[in-house]
């Protein structure tokens, strides 16, 4: 195995102690950083001194982030006016970036605990990273294979291509406001929720991931009071732009000139509107529940409930099995079930973790998003295995079946 990723990340360790306890050898890493730097995979693989014995590897993309240095040169990698600028794989086109930042403005960023660094010019700096990588370990390795291709992970990231791509399978998600050309900004915003009849939204952060950049927006239809409950703080001050950061406890405003500034950013830099579904609660906490597959079968799962919309774990969600739950057998499989279809929508993709909302009253699963790097479940297991030790199990035996 190759492993493209931070060498100190939660995950990339994660499955070197699971490929440890299976009595594997340790996958090779590559470092982002020095790809970014200008190294070449078959520079890094030699430098690892495994070039000799890699002959057609199974290549782990992993997650890119918790490291700011990685972020501002993959910022600087979108950048209009970097060297490489294959965009093939932006699943929905080449789109506008708003006041894109040069590499030589990109390389002067400093690191601020939270802040919100252009996400735009971020994603397509990432997806020209992929495309890269691709290319590369096309040329080294005819035989190559992936846990999850680049062109899958871009689509996963970007939630407009993800809720189209499920949407024409057949997979039930919330109903779409409009389409991001129709809302621009604020005004737009409103206008369509008010001619959809739709007083209740999720406006999300296309390409962002981790309940970072999403604002739970409400419209009372009578009275025209807002409320908007998010992840995002922002800082403005006089003669320079404001800032933009993820806070850990979500923000509730109500004052309209905030909540425009928020919204009109969002949009800016490209976001995903659909309709507010209230989730199944228990305690009067509304719960959602994050389904990992791997290889196509549904396995390792948690409930994730909280006392805002937003359940994300790293935002002190209280986490239980669905055993716990109290939930029918028949719920639990169709949870199964519709990840599991969520899953097969993407090509060339073995391992997602897949967010399904259960409705209030009906308890009707629809799926919220689908992340690439969606199984760092810390203490779930399945038939006795952690998540990376299940992977490992379970897609080594895809690969002798291919054998």
């Amino acid at each position: 195995m190759v492993i493209i990723g931070n060498p100190d990340n939660k995950r990339t360790r994660g499955v070197q102690e699971a490929r440890q306890a299976a009595g594997l050898p340790p996958a090779v890493v590559v470092p982002y950083l020095d790809l970014l730097h200008g190294k070449s995979i078959e520079e890094l693989i030699i430098k690892a001194s495994a070039i000799a014995h890699i002959r057609a590897p199974l290549i782990r993309i992993d997650a890119p982030g918790e490291h700011f240095e990685v972020e501002r040169a993959l910022i600087a990698l979108g950048a209009p006016d970097a060297v490489d600028q294959e965009d093939r794989l932006l699943p929905t086109g080449a789109r506008h970036v708003p006041q894109p930042l040069s590499v030589q403005a990109s390389g002067r960023l400093r690191e601020h605990a939270g802040q919100l660094i252009h996400p735009s010019q971020w994603y397509r700096g990432y997806v020209r990273l992929l495309a890269r990588i691709e290319r590369e370990a096309m040329t080294l390795w005819k035989a190559a294979r992936y846990v999850n291709e680049p062109a899958a992970i871009a689509g996963m990231f970007d939630k407009r291509y993800t809720h189209r791509l499920l949407t024409a399978a057949g997979v039930p998600v919330p109903r779409l406001l409009a389409e991001p050309a129709e809302l621009p900004d604020y005004e737009a915003l409103r206008e369509k929720m008010r001619a959809r009849r739709m007083p209740r939204v999720f406006v999300k952060l296309a390409t962002g991931s981790g309940a970072c950049g999403i604002v739970a927006y409400q419209v009372n239809p009578v009275t025209g009071a807002e409320l908007a409950t998010t992840t995002i703080g922002v800082e403005s001050f006089i003669g320079k732009p404001p800032v933009y950061y993820n806070a850990l406890k979500p923000r509730r405003y109500t004052d309209s000139a905030i909540i425009r500034q928020i919204i009109n950013w969002l949009m800016r830099h490209g976001a995903h509107v659909e309709q507010w579904i209230a989730k199944a609660a228990i305690d009067e906490r509304p719960f959602d529940i994050r389904q990992l597959v791997v290889g196509g079968e549904a396995c390792h799962n948690i409930a994730r409930i909280s006392r805002t919309p937003f359940t994300n774990l790293h935002l002190r969600s209280e986490r239980r099995t669905l055993s716990e739950m109290g939930l029918t057998l028949e719920t639990e499989q169709s949870v199964r079930n519709i990840a599991e279809r969520a899953a097969a929508a993407f090509t060339g993709a073995s391992v997602a973790g897949v967010d399904v909302l259960l409705s209030a009253g009906s308890l009707r699963p629809y799926v919220l998003d689908v992340n690439p790097f969606g199984d760092l479940l810390y203490r779930v297991k399945h038939e006795g295995c952690g998540t990376y030790e299940w992977e490992i199990s379970r897609l080594a035996k895809q690969e002798e079946m291919k054998g």
